[in-house]
C-alpha cells in the first residue's frame, strides 16, 4: 500500500503506482501520486520542495 504525501491518495495495487513520483527532500524519502506529479511537475522540476507548492 502506498500513500501520496501531498494529497493523501492510498494506492494498494503496487502495479498502479508505477506511474508515480518519488523524490527526497531534505532526507526524506517522499511519494506523489499521478495526478499531484503532472499538476506540479515544473515545481518538480525546478527541485522545489513541496511544501512550496
Amino acid at each position: 500500500m502506498t500513500t501520496c504525501d501531498f494529497c493523501g491518495r492510498v494506492e494498494e495495487d503496487e502495479a498502479s503506482t508505477l506511474t508515480w513520483t518519488v523524490a527526497v527532500e531534505r532526507g526524506r524519502r517522499r511519494t506523489f501520486c499521478d495526478t499531484c506529479s503532472r499538476e506540479h511537475l515544473r515545481s518538480m522540476e525546478g527541485k522545489l520542495d513541496s511544501e512550496w507548492w
